[in-house]
C-alpha cells in the first residue's frame, strides 16, 4: 500500500517520455562531462538524474579500446585529452627570437592566444589606424611541473546540488505513492551518471613537455604570431617549452583499454534500454517526475556548457603558468605593429641585440621586397641602433636626400607615411619601457 494516494491516478492522459530520455540534452551533458576535470570535487557531485545517457555512452565508450568495446562502442579511439576537449586546437605559429626555429604550436598555444584576447587595460599606442592589431607581452616565471594542474574552484560546481536533490526528492515521492517503476528509474539513472562522473573524473590533469632542454640552451623568447595578435614571449626555454611544445595530459585508471570506462557507458546503455521498456509502466505522476528530473539537470548540464570549456582551461592554464604578467597594447597599423613587436623582442637585450637579427624579424610580418620598403627597414634598423644610445632621437626615421634621389614622388610619399608609423612605435616603447 502506498504511504499516499497516487496523484492523478483517475487521469487517462498518458505521458510516454521514454522515447527522449536517450537523446534529449545529449550534446549538453557531453560538454558538461567534459569540465569534470576543470573544477575541485566535482566527480563526487554527479549524482543526478542526467538526459543523454544513449549519446553520453557512445560518445565516451569510444575510449574503451578493445575488440568488445569496439563492437559495441564502434568509432575512432582518440585519447582522453582529445575526448574530453583538452588537446586538438591548432594554435599559432611560433618564431624563436635567437635560433630564428619557426613551429606550430598546439592546443596551449591557441589557449594563451585566447587568453591575450581577454587581457583588460588595453593600451594605446597613438597613430594613423588603418588595420588595428594587438601586441601583448607574456613574461614567464619559473613553471613547476612537479605536480598536477590546479583546479577550478568548486562554485560553479556546488550548483549541482540543485538536480541532486531534485532528483533524489523526486525517486523518493514515486516510492511514498508506491510507483516503483518511475522511482527505480530515476535511481538508475542518479547511480549510472554518478557512477560515470566519478570514475571519468578521478583523472589526474598534468602539463607535459620537454622539460630539461639542451645544457646551453639559449632563452626562449620569441614570438606568438596569431591573425591580429602577437604575443612576445619571454622566459628561459623550459618555461616557454610549456605553450609552444606543451601539452594537457589526462592521466586516467585503465589505460590503454579503460575498461571501466567501457563499464560506465555499458551501464548508461542498460540504463537507457531499461527507461525505454519501463518508464511507460509508471505511472502519470511518476512519469512527471522523471520529466522533471530530466529538465532540471538539463538546465544545469547547459549551465557548464554555457561556461566555455576553453576559457577555463586557458585560466586553468595560467594559473599552473604561475599567474604570469601580460600587457596589451593597441596599434593602429600593421606597420607600427611590426615595428613594435621587433622592438619588445629585443628589449633589453645587450648590443647588438643579443644574437637577434631584427631584418628578420620585420620580413617576418612584413616581406615586401620593394625599394621602399627595404630602405624601410633599414631606417628602422638604423633607427634601433641609436635607440641603445640616444633613445630620443628619431633621427633616422626621416626622409633623406638619398631616399629623394633614388625613389619617385609616390614612392617618396609612401616611405615618408610608413617612416611616421615607425616613428610612434618607438614613440610609445619609449614611453612604456624606457622614460623612468
Amino acid at each position: 500500500m502506498p504511504i499516499l494516494d497516487r496523484p492523478l491516478r483517475n487521469s487517462k492522459f498518458t505521458l510516454d517520455s521514454s522515447g527522449v530520455a536517450g537523446f534529449f540534452g545529449g550534446e549538453e551533458a557531453i560538454s558538461a562531462m567534459a569540465t569534470v576535470h576543470l573544477f575541485k570535487g566535482r566527480q563526487w557531485l554527479g549524482w543526478y538524474n542526467s538526459p543523454g545517457s544513449y549519446t553520453i555512452a557512445k560518445r565516451f565508450g569510444q575510449l574503451a579500446a578493445s575488440r568488445f568495446w569496439d563492437g559495441l562502442f564502434p568509432g575512432p579511439n582518440e585519447t582522453p585529452e582529445i575526448s574530453f576537449g583538452l588537446d586538438g586546437r591548432p594554435g599559432p605559429k611560433y618564431i624563436a627570437s635567437l635560433s630564428g626555429t619557426e613551429m606550430q604550436t598546439g592546443h596551449l598555444g591557441y589557449l594563451t592566444m585566447e587568453k591575450a584576447k581577454e587581457v583588460k587595460g588595453l593600451m594605446q599606442i597613438e597613430g594613423r589606424e588603418t588595420a588595428p592589431s594587438n601586441v601583448a607581452l607574456l613574461e614567464l616565471k619559473d613553471v613547476k611541473y612537479d605536480d598536477k594542474v590546479p583546479q577550478r574552484d568548486l562554485g560553479n560546481a556546488l550548483v549541482a546540488l540543485i538536480p541532486v536533490l531534485i532528483s533524489f526528492a523526486a525517486c523518493i515521492m514515486c516510492a511514498i505513492v508506491a510507483d516503483w517503476f518511475s522511482c527505480s528509474m530515476i535511481l538508475l539513472g542518479i547511480v549510472s551518471n554518478g557512477v560515470a562522473c566519478l570514475v571519468i573524473g578521478s583523472g589526474e590533469l598534468s602539463l607535459d613537455t620537454v622539460k630539461k632542454p639542451a645544457p646551453g640552451a639559449p632563452p626562449g623568447d620569441g614570438m606568438l604570431i596569431g591573425d591580429d595578435t602577437v604575443i612576445v614571449v619571454r622566459g628561459a626555454e623550459k618555461d616557454v617549452n610549456a605553450i609552444t611544445k606543451g601539452k594537457f595530459v589526462l592521466t586516467i585508471g585503465g589505460g590503454p583499454t579503460y575498461d571501466r570506462i567501457g563499464l560506465c557507458s555499458l551501464l548508461l546503455l542498460v540504463q537507457f534500454m531499461l527507461q525505454l521498456l519501463l518508464i511507460p509502466q509508471g505511472s502519470l505522476f511518476g512519469q512527471i517526475m522523471f520529466l522533471g528530473t530530466l529538465g532540471v539537470s538539463w538546465v544545469y548540464n547547459s549551465y557548464l556548457s554555457s561556461l566555455e570549456k576553453e576559457r577555463i582551461q586557458a585560466k586553468v592554464l595560467f594559473k599552473k603558468l604561475g599567474k604570469p604578467d601580460m600587457r596589451k597594447f593597441r596599434l593602429g597599423t600593421r606597420t607600427t605593429m611590426t615595428v613594435f613587436a621587433c622592438l619588445l623582442v629585443c628589449d633589453g637585450m645587450e648590443s647588438p641585440y643579443g644574437g637577434i637579427d631584427p631584418e628578420k624579424i620585420l620580413r617576418n610580418f612584413i616581406p615586401n621586397n620593394t625599394q621602399v620598403w627595404r630602405r624601410w627597414r633599414t631606417k628602422v634598423i638604423q633607427q634601433m641602433k641609436e635607440e641603445k644610445s640616444s633613445p630620443t632621437s628619431l633621427i633616422h626615421l626621416e626622409v633623406d636626400q638619398d631616399d629623394r634621389s633614388h625613389l619617385e614622388g609616390g614612392d617618396i610619399q609612401l616611405l615618408t607615411t610608413l617612416l611616421n608609423d615607425a616613428k610612434f612605435a618607438f614613440v610609445g616603447y619609449h614611453k612604456h619601457f624606457v622614460s623612468p
